[in-house]
């Protein structure tokens, strides 16, 4: 009996670590994306008759894995860029790792509360709402949400207009618990009949994304058309600089630094773009008070005759004293500013340090960690086209907020007819970082039907259509300009812009009332 229990504890561990790895490999870096649909399968079986105590176990063994093969690029970016010793930059990245994986943990560990076939029912609804609260708790991190490994399944992603990215994430869970049943089914008669049913009704939410999917995007293509004889598309150059991190902000290396973005802006202005884009903080200086960049800017928007947006740090003189900002401004034509905005969401341990009073060593350790302060209003800037026939409405997202859904939706919702995203990935270094980050742009652009811009430092830089189609994209650490149109869709809101993660928020409703029933519940069905 003891050889056999250790048998069945070795295999459970060898599935839960096979679920970990299929779940690295989902996403952008491996782009195995198929293996999403299956990825959870040995992990459904490993818990399918362990203790709560082992399944919690196994999905942290599980999450472990997975996050620490998916994030492994923090450690480049505070060892390579911040400056800190490597033993310190691997133990943040395992306990990074050790604090997503609680998520999977949780998972298992009431999946094992449930009986069956109940813990098949509750699996997508109780994924989707630990991906909710990932995306909320501490600030949230919701990088690797299980929905954005589909990015270039583009079909099944056009439901997140309604759902948001959670959506994505359900159907996939769910795919893999119709298949984990199946499986069970077949050395269980008696759970057949359950099996069949719960494989038909996936089947039925497979074919229905897909069917929707393919509506949209043909949707989308007719409205390009008729966008295009109309002639209200807007053109946009996006500037790749390809500063190294460990450059940018060397002053012996500031006017280099200026000149090759103002080279490809002037390269890029023979093509008259209604738009040109730098990147987040591409200038090495502060705009608003520098007496020879800032003026040299004002100049440069009136040579290249086209809307100059770029980041930069910013400041506000305040009774307290000087505040600092992450900022993007506006300048037009004419070289006036014709607005800013300051980055809402900022990166924790990177542009301030929460409860700094308590964690007053945080920027002893790490180099550049920023102090910045929160900007409060969700900007929306107006550009003129060219020809002169429309003005245009955009808000932009600064790097690390693009991947919150609901902060994004709210540009949106307040007039921006299409989106740019500034970012500075070089932190990342030659990793899936950029990659990932891009994935989830892509979902941006479905979920609100509005095409977004995106101008990288070191890449990927390019231009999302509102079906998330990667349009133009650029390759990382290569020194280029995009050009490209966008078309502006029409006013109407989707269903995700006007009122957000509902879905989410039904799926933690449906998690409470699931977990209560199989609590609860002294139907004899539900048997294990």
């Amino acid at each position: 009996m003891k050889i056999q229990n250790t048998k069945s504890q070795i295999r459970n561990l060898s599935l839960s670590l096979l679920s970990g790895i299929l779940l690295i490999f989902i996403f952008p870096g491996f782009n195995f994306e198929i293996l999403a649909w299956v990825s959870l399968v040995p992990l459904f079986i490993a818990t399918r008759k362990t203790s709560p105590l082992a399944s919690l176990k196994l999905g942290f063994i599980a999450g472990f894995v997975f996050f620490i093969g998916v994030i492994y690029w923090i450690v480049i970016a505070m060892t390579k860029y911040g400056g800190i010793p490597m033993a310190i930059g691997i133990a943040v990245l395992i306990l990074l790792s050790g604090y997503l994986a609680i998520y999977v943990s949780i998972f298992t560990y009431f999946l094992s509360l449930a009986p069956y076939p109940l813990r098949y029912i509750l699996a997508p609804f109780l994924w989707v709402s630990l991906e909710l609260i990932r995306a909320h708790f501490l600030t949230g991190f919701p990088w690797a949400s299980l929905g954005y490994s589909q990015f270039k399944t583009l079909p099944i992603i056009q439901a997140a207009d309604i759902t948001g990215v959670y959506g994505i994430s359900f159907i996939i869970v769910m795919v893999n618990a119709a298949i984990a049943s199946f499986i069970e089914s077949i050395y269980e008669k008696n759970k057949r009949q359950f099996a069949a049913r719960y494989m038909l009704v996936t089947t039925l939410f497979i074919i229905s994304f897909s069917i929707y999917g393919y509506w949209e995007i043909n949707t989308f293509s007719k409205l390009s058309t008729q966008h295009s004889a109309l002639s209200t598309s807007l053109k946009v150059a996006l500037i790749q600089g390809n500063i190294e991190q460990n450059m940018k902000w060397d002053e012996s290396y500031q006017s280099d630094v200026f000149d090759a973005h103002v080279n490809l802006t002037m390269q890029a202005s023979r093509e008259r773009p209604d738009l040109i884009v730098w990147p987040e903080s591409a200038t090495p200086f502060y705009f608003q008070a520098d007496r020879n960049f800032g003026p040299k800017m004002f100049e440069l928007a009136k040579n290249s005759g086209s809307f100059l947006f770029f980041g930069t740090p910013g400041y506000e003189i305040k009774d307290n004293g000087i505040v600092s900002y992450n900022r993007a401004y506006l300048l037009s034509p004419e070289g006036d500013v014709a607005g800013k905005y300051d980055k809402i969401h900022l990166v924790p341990f990177g542009e301030y340090v929460p409860l700094r009073k308590v964690l007053f060593f945080i920027d002893k350790m790490v180099e550049g960690v920023g102090d910045y302060q929160s900007g409060e209003e969700y900007t929306i800037f107006k550009v003129q086209s060219s020809n002169g026939k429309a003005q245009n409405s955009f808000g932009t997202l600064i790097c690390f907020e693009v991947i919150f859904p609901d902060l994004v939706r709210r540009f949106v919702k307040n007039g921006a007819e299409f989106l740019v995203n500034i970012t500075n990935d070089g932190w990342y270094g030659k990793t899936a970082a950029s990659s990932q980050h891009i994935a989830m742009v892509a979902f941006r652009a479905v979920e609100n039907r509005v095409p977004v811009v995106r101008a990288a430092n070191t890449g990927i830089s390019g231009i999302i259509e509102p079906t998330g189609k990667i349009a133009k994209e650029t390759e990382i650490f290569t020194t280029a300009y995009v050009l490209g149109e966008i078309n502006i869709g029409s006013s109407i809101k989707t269903f995700y812009t006007r009122y957000g993660d509902v879905f989410a928020y039904i799926c933690s409703t449906v998690t409470i009332l699931l977990i209560l029933l199989s609590r609860y519940a002294k139907n004899p069905l539900l048997d294990r």
